[in-house]
């Protein structure tokens, strides 16, 4: 069982992991194999005939659904139109900056003509004109909406929302158009999905009124519905670096700990009375209560992958101890990852999947098996042994940082949480109770108040690249190694088999040589540099709505993936958000020299720091071999102090070739660079002026540069319409390589003395799902 589901689990990612989807009516049936395999085969023969044919169904039954889903799409045609629609909120709303965000089932499209995806997310946005919308789940509405097919973002190291968004099956996205009033047509649709989102929306809503502004309030709501979008970026950064995230949320921990607290109570009350324990025994009776607790608390917890794990884990359980049959622990973490992978095949792609899994088999790992039961305060130490070693591998090959005080934390954390705070807060959930939630949050307090002293210690976290994937095999055998039961031979040395994965460094640029990135950050602009042993960032990105921005969403994850864990240099070309907007994560994040910006140094925008400079004509500085030149802006300004004439302009040069970065200069810093430095404006590569507008790139900055390639940084289906059209034709004549990133994602440059090579992110990591949208 547990070898078929791995051969399972490893067809279903091997699938997510090509480009197209393969023709399934050649490969089903040999898939079907394994069914007539003749039974006069040696053992070996047979086995392993059949973990290939457990591999070719996971594989076939992956592409069958992701064909059903990829098929229910959002024309392009009818992307930015309006359409008129009725269906139902599917989800309870969440807040945003400007309105509400939900998901929506369509059950009747009245445009005509129009066809719509059946399961869509919607975001709505206030207006002085109109009073806000109150949205509620399971509520039956019509709406005028403008709808776009799933894009994302796509860099290094960062996460995939087109992979997201396919996995809860959305398949399109947009906002209401509020220039048509809204209808509400049923107050209540009663279907089972859409009452339990009812009743979490509404347990919602009493935390906020029982705990009104409570700091930890949002925490508490997580913990009882799963909406972890109640929990604030400060916070989710306090648990990632202390490493108690996993308890923040709705965990396995919680619901084992809930179902069994059940099944004990309902058992002990259950083997009281003769006549029920003679219609039913009392652990399968109590085995029922649990499983079904299990089952509540996982629904109304929004039935994530840890929750799935175990309910279908405990499902095992009860269903194995009602058959009244043993079943090894292996068997039921196994029979766990056939169903979340047979409801679910993307759950591969996320690092939960991996995380929540291998959690539990580390856990079976150390303490199934074993001769003799220690006391309890001993086995809880070696399970927390086995996840602070066991974890390494992963934690490293996901998120490139482990949490050194994560042991402490978590010997305080546990039981706090799982054993108090929980508890209180599902009691409170309970008419009559609120007063509990109080209490859970003086608790959870207190533990937030250590977690912050661990987190203030001078070393609380380790940070590095993102190791090869030979060193994480290395990292993951190592830690089995010396996690094996006593008595295994030379378990230390599995410390050696660790070391690969903190002593291998990533490749740097050799000298005369520079490698960039020219990072998908949206409507905006974030450029990394990086010589052999320094690092620049050209600008940081734009903010986001909420507490996300470029810089902690994209660039610090990235850069900290790709080994740049120090910048030399931040330069800020001026003093727009889609150019600056990350500036704040990035400075957090990535410990930094000094600022050159074009922008006042008063300017509040500005951090306090003493390395902060401006950016003006004339600067020029030599990195192993590789030359920066700062060509724009003047020193005596004449722009306006938010003009994007304003802007710096950056020439990076190595041997005969070139690189220019021009922020958002118009057409007037380019004349002046005409007049100033024709002869410097010849360059390989441009990122194009103003992301393409046509107040930029002008016929004769365009002639003068001539380069090989241009970047357009774009957000996709962008409000300003950039690039422009007559902009990509002016580019287009002179024979240039358009590059763009909204349809090519993030570009990396190798700048050789003899030699530029060009990747685009998008193209070199495609996946079936991704959308290249047309020029």
């Amino acid at each position: 069982m547990v070898s078929f589901a791995l051969s399972f689990a490893l067809g279903v990612w091997y699938l997510q992991q090509l480009e197209t989807l393969p023709a399934l009516p050649s490969y089903w049936p040999l898939a079907l194999l394994c069914l007539l395999l003749p039974r006069t085969l040696p053992p070996p023969w047979r086995r392993g005939l059949l973990l290939g044919c457990a591999a070719l169904i996971g594989f076939c039954h992956a592409a069958f659904v992701a064909q059903l889903r990829l098929a229910d799409s959002l024309p392009d045609d009818w992307q930015g139109r309006n359409i008129t629609l009725t269906g139902v909120v599917a989800e309870m709303p969440r807040l945003h900056e400007r309105g509400l965000r939900f998901t929506f089932d369509v059950a009747h499209v009245e445009t005509v003509g129009a066809t719509v995806p059946e399961h869509i997310q919607l975001a709505s946005f206030n207006s002085n004109a109109q009073p806000p919308l109150d949205i509620r789940a399971g509520e039956r509405w019509r709406f005028t909406v403008r709808l776009k097919q799933p894009h994302s973002t796509r860099n290094p190291y960062t996460s995939d929302f087109e992979a997201w968004a396919l996995e809860r099956n959305i398949r399109a996205s947009g906002y209401i158009y509020d220039k048509v009033a809204p209808q509400r047509l049923d107050a209540t649709i009663y279907r089972p999905g859409y009452l339990v989102e009812r009743m979490r929306e509404s347990l919602r809503e009493r935390f906020h009124v029982t705990l009104h502004d409570a700091p930890y309030a949002g925490i508490l709501v997580a913990l009882a519905i799963g909406d972890q979008a109640s929990i604030t970026q400060d916070e989710w950064r306090l648990f990632t670096r202390t490493g108690v995230n996993h308890l923040m949320s709705i965990s396995g921990l919680h619901i084992t700990l809930l179902s069994s607290l059940f099944f004990w109570l309902s058992y002990w009350i259950w083997r009281r009375s003769t006549l029920l324990t003679l219609r039913l025994p009392a652990r399968k009776a109590a085995a029922l209560v649990g499983v079904s607790v299990a089952l509540a608390y996982s629904l109304i917890s929004g039935f994530e992958i840890p929750a799935q794990r175990t309910f279908y884990m405990l499902s095992t359980f009860a269903g194995m101890l009602l058959l009244s049959r043993n079943v090894a622990p292996s068997q039921m973490l196994a029979t766990a990852l056939l169903v979340v992978l047979l409801l679910d095949p993307w759950a591969v792609l996320a690092p939960g999947f991996w995380l929540s899994f291998g959690a539990v088999a580390l856990i079976f790992y150390v303490s199934a098996n074993r001769l003799g039961r220690p006391h309890w305060l001993r086995e809880y130490g070696k399970v927390q042994w086995a996840m602070t070693i066991g974890l390494i591998p992963p934690l490293l090959a996901l998120f490139q940082q482990l949490s050194l005080v994560s042991p402490l934390a978590n010997a305080f954390a546990i039981p706090l949480v799982s054993l108090l705070v929980v508890p209180l807060t599902l009691l409170g959930t309970l008419p009559g109770f609120e007063w509990t939630l109080h209490l859970a949050h003086y608790v959870l307090a207190f533990c937030m108040s250590l977690l912050r002293l661990l987190d203030d210690l001078p070393v609380s976290v380790w940070t590095q690249h993102a190791p090869p994937a030979w060193a994480i095999a290395s990292g993951v055998l190592g830690a089995l190694w010396i996690l094996a039961p006593r008595g295994f031979p030379l378990r230390a040395f599995g410390t050696i088999l660790l070391m690969p994965m903190f002593l291998t460094e990533p490749v740097t640029p050799a000298p005369s040589s520079a490698r960039l990135w020219i990072f998908d950050v949206g409507q905006g602009l974030a450029v990394a540099v990086q010589t052999q042993q320094h690092a620049l960032l050209f600008d940081t990105g734009p903010d986001y709505p909420g507490e996300a921005d470029s810089g902690n969403r994209i660039l610090v994850p990235a850069l900290r993936g790709l080994g740049v864990d120090h910048l030399d240099t931040l330069i800020l070309s001026h003093g727009d958000i889609d150019h600056i907007g990350g500036t704040a994560s990035v400075l957090q994040g990535i410990p930094t020299d000094r600022i050159l910006a074009s922008l006042d140094k008063e300017d509040k925008r500005l951090p306090d720091m003493q390395q902060v400079g401006s950016c003006r004509e004339g600067m020029v500085w030599e990195w192993e071999g590789v030359s920066f030149e700062i060509l724009h802006p003047p020193h005596a300004i004449t722009a306006k102090r938010h003009d994007n004439d304003q802007s710096c302009v950056l020439r990076i040069s190595t041997g005969e070739h070139h690189i220019l970065l021009t922020g958002d200069i118009e057409a007037a810093s380019e004349e002046r660079l005409l007049k100033s430095h024709a002869g410097k404006l010849h360059a390989d590569l441009l990122v194009a002026p103003h992301h393409g507008s046509r107040s930029s790139s002008s016929r004769a900055f365009v002639n003068a540069v001539s380069p090989q390639h241009v970047v357009f940084t774009s957000g996709y289906r962008n409000r300003f319409h950039h690039p422009h059209n007559d902009v990509v034709r002016r580019y287009t004549a002179q024979g240039t390589h358009i590059l763009r990133s909204d349809r090519d994602g993030a570009i990396t440059i190798e700048l050789e003395p003899s030699w530029i090579r060009l990747d685009a992110y998008r193209h070199s990591h495609r996946r079936y799902w991704t959308n290249f949208p047309e020029n």
